[in-house]
């Protein structure tokens, strides 16, 4: 079966260029002559958020860093995948001490947490990340988040020199179907990005039902509208998740 999900910059040749991506490009753009943003860019899964990241991160002339991360289980407790996720850091960039990780840091115009830190068990087989993790524990993990949220406001004055931006979703799987609890549950998600843009800027992936259409025509080109209508009115506004459907026939 093939894979039409974007993990890496190498993967978006059929990238369709959206509201979303206008919107998204120059607050990306704007990256390289400021510090101290964190831009957290969500969407409901399927949407694209990768394939927006990474498309838009091709375009510009930015000097990345794409942070990782190999967990061995999810059966790990919030306290040892943060212990993980500073240690996988610390060694990466090749410093000495945590509190040196943010001077490392701020050498990129941009550090990035995306397909690689969320699901690199399509890398690595026996390994998951933070996606597979969250989606096991579901609200259980409000703990290793309220942990990143205080290691944020701790290190303010660090994080003034370093533009961080992340691929973030909080997945629910219920009989069968996964949920992000950011998107999918109208005045609950509503409240939760409400709070969200308190501390953060926060970039929305969407798409109108034209665009829906053109995404799919794009790696379809003999699909019908009506078809793919209809599999709008099945799948939502989840051109992955329609893809996927049009390929099992």
């Amino acid at each position: 079966m093939a894979s039409y999900k974007v993990r890496s910059f190498q993967d978006c040749e059929y990238f369709i260029r959206t509201r979303s991506f206008l919107k998204l490009y120059p607050v990306l753009e704007s990256l390289k002559n400021n510090r101290g943003r964190f831009i957290h860019v969500i969407g409901a899964p399927g949407t694209g958020k990768s394939a927006n990241l990474y498309s838009t991160l091709a375009l510009l002339d930015l000097n990345v860093y794409e942070a990782f991360l190999f967990l061995d289980s999810v059966k790990l407790t919030p306290d040892e995948v943060w212990d993980q996720f500073w240690v996988t850091l610390q060694e990466d960039l090749g410093a000495k001490t945590p509190d040196e990780i943010y001077q490392k840091a701020a050498q990129y115009d941009v550090v990035l947490f995306a397909d690689i830190f969320l699901d690199p068990e399509y890398v690595q087989k026996d390994k998951v990340g933070l996606g597979l993790w969250t989606e096991e524990h579901g609200p259980k993990t409000i703990t290793f988040y309220l942990r990143v949220l205080g290691e944020y406001l701790k290190h303010r004055k660090d994080l003034k020199n370093i533009n961080i931006v992340t691929q973030t979703a909080w997945i629910l799987k219920y009989r069968g179907v996964k949920y992000d609890l950011l998107t999918d549950f109208y005045l609950l998600s509503w409240i939760l990005v409400f709070l969200l843009k308190i501390f953060f800027e926060v970039v929305r992936i969407s798409y109108t039902e034209e665009e829906i259409i053109q995404i799919i025509r794009n790696y379809e080109p003999h699909c019908s509208e009506e078809n793919i209508r209809s599999l709008i009115k099945r799948y939502g506004y989840r051109p992955r998740f329609i893809l996927e459907a049009l390929e099992k026939g």
